[in-house]
């Protein structure tokens, strides 16, 4: 067990994923377009499927989040990494992204029915208290960090130091992550501080990592304002533990010579280069309602500083979706890739064989880094999902070896199976 209290360390909100960036387009028997996620949590998987896709062909990507904050993170991120040139100094790209975001919105306000309007102003409030002048958060994040960290190690608390570096030792590096370094990972246990960038102190609070909980206080709901995210597995699992460059990868006497920081940097600035490649503008087709109604990152023609993309368009729809798109017959064998997150497992019913096109792949995200389960919840997790995929009429997908790479190699989906970080699963023929 790792040393705190279980599912406490996942938190409830999916600010990031628990498994390494994805090229969702290397798998199966043919070419993929279309490509559903749920609950994916951060854009790493569309931004390295965007990267790896042909330039010539047309791509759409379909995001379903869990709740409306993690929806504005992603646009906000979406935004920044692939639209804003990379010479633009960080406040001003952030203020810039917030007004993309907030003049989209007020393009949506035609057409909308009274739900998707719900959701559309839900997300116009989040971006508002993003906007507020610095310092001026009712949520100090030392605090809230520390209130997570007291409830998660319990009676443990004091001697939390030796808790983190159990976790990182006996899970993270047994299970592969040596690149963590104990340095970075017990200042992002202890503080919430994972990338130091440049010398300085961080002192301000992140908004876009703020979301509000809500509570049962004798029967009355109360949502509290805090950070209700991940505190155990660390944000170094999304681009920082595999690399194609294996010089990233190499050992001395025993140490890695570079950490999950310096491999995050290499690979995000190898997948900056690979989007640059791209030269036309971001594609916005849609051909339902559904579709218009969602935040969708369009081509805007008054922001002169893009990094155009060709052929690719990303949607997100409304949250109470998933369930829905069976019912609509633009989505009947529709999608040739999809996705779940372990945190959205449960959703995965038999109704997805419905909109799965035919030899379409499934990719469901494992337990292997939720570090607060051990090895028996974990196999249990993962009989669980080979059973709800076979329900929906998958079947393992045996070719090639593993998902996993254990070389460090960051395409290892391209070669199907299963290592523990994601299951991969063909349409039965």
């Amino acid at each position: 067990m790792s040393a705190g209290r279980v599912c406490e360390g996942a938190g409830w909100f999916s600010w990031w994923g628990f498994s390494p960036a994805r090229n969702l387009l290397s798998l199966g028997e043919k070419l993929q377009m279309n490509v559903l996620l749920v609950g994916s949590g951060d854009p790493r998987h569309i931004l390295k499927t965007m990267a790896d896709s042909p330039v010539e062909e047309n791509l759409h990507m379909w995001v379903i989040e869990s709740s409306m904050d993690v929806v504005a993170r992603q646009l906000l991120l979406l935004y920044f990494i692939i639209l804003l040139k990379p010479r633009r100094s960080k406040m001003f790209c952030f203020q810039r992204r917030l007004k993309f975001s907030w003049s989209f919105l007020e393009t949506q306000k035609s057409g909308v029915r009274q739900k998707r309007r719900c959701e559309r102003d839900e997300l116009a409030r989040i971006l508002k208290l993003w906007i507020q002048p610095a310092g001026s958060s009712p949520v100090i994040m030392s605090k809230a960090w520390d209130y997570r960290v007291r409830q998660h190690l319990g009676t443990r608390y004091d001697s939390k130091k030796g808790c983190f570096d159990w976790d990182l030792t006996m899970k993270l590096h047994e299970k592969g992550c040596g690149v963590i370094s104990k340095q970075q990972y017990v200042q992002w246990r202890g503080k919430g501080l994972a990338f130091e960038m440049r010398e300085g102190i961080y002192q301000t609070t992140n908004p876009t990592l703020l979301s509000t909980r809500v509570f049962n206080k004798k029967g009355d709901k109360v949502g509290i304002q805090g950070y209700w995210g991940d505190i155990v597995s660390s944000p170094y699992l999304s681009f920082g533990i595999e690399s194609d460059d294996k010089k990233l990868l190499k050992t001395q006497n025993g140490q890695n010579l570079h950490t999950a920081q310096d491999i995050s940097f290499a690979n995000l600035q190898e997948l900056f280069r690979c989007l640059s490649s791209r030269r036309r503008y971001l594609s916005t087709s849609h051909s339902d309602t559904e579709a218009e109604e969602a935040p969708t990152l369009s081509q805007q023609k008054s922001l002169n500083d893009l990094m155009h993309l060709s052929g690719v368009s990303v949607t997100f729809l409304p949250l109470d979706s998933l369930q829905k798109l069976p019912q609509k017959q633009k989505y009947r064998h529709y999608f040739n890739s999809i996705y779940f997150s372990a945190s959205c497992v449960h959703q995965l019913d038999p109704m997805m064989g419905q909109i799965a096109a035919p030899d379409a792949v499934l990719v469901v995200e494992l337990a292997k880094y939720i570090l607060d389960l051990n090895k028996e919840q974990e196999a249990g997790f993962a009989e669980t999902v080979a059973n709800l995929a076979l329900q929906a009429g998958f079947e393992p997908w045996c070719e090639g070896a593993s998902d996993g790479a254990s070389d460090g190699s960051s395409d290892g989906t391209s070669d199907g199976g299963s290592d523990g970080i994601h299951a991969v699963f063909i349409q039965q023929k």
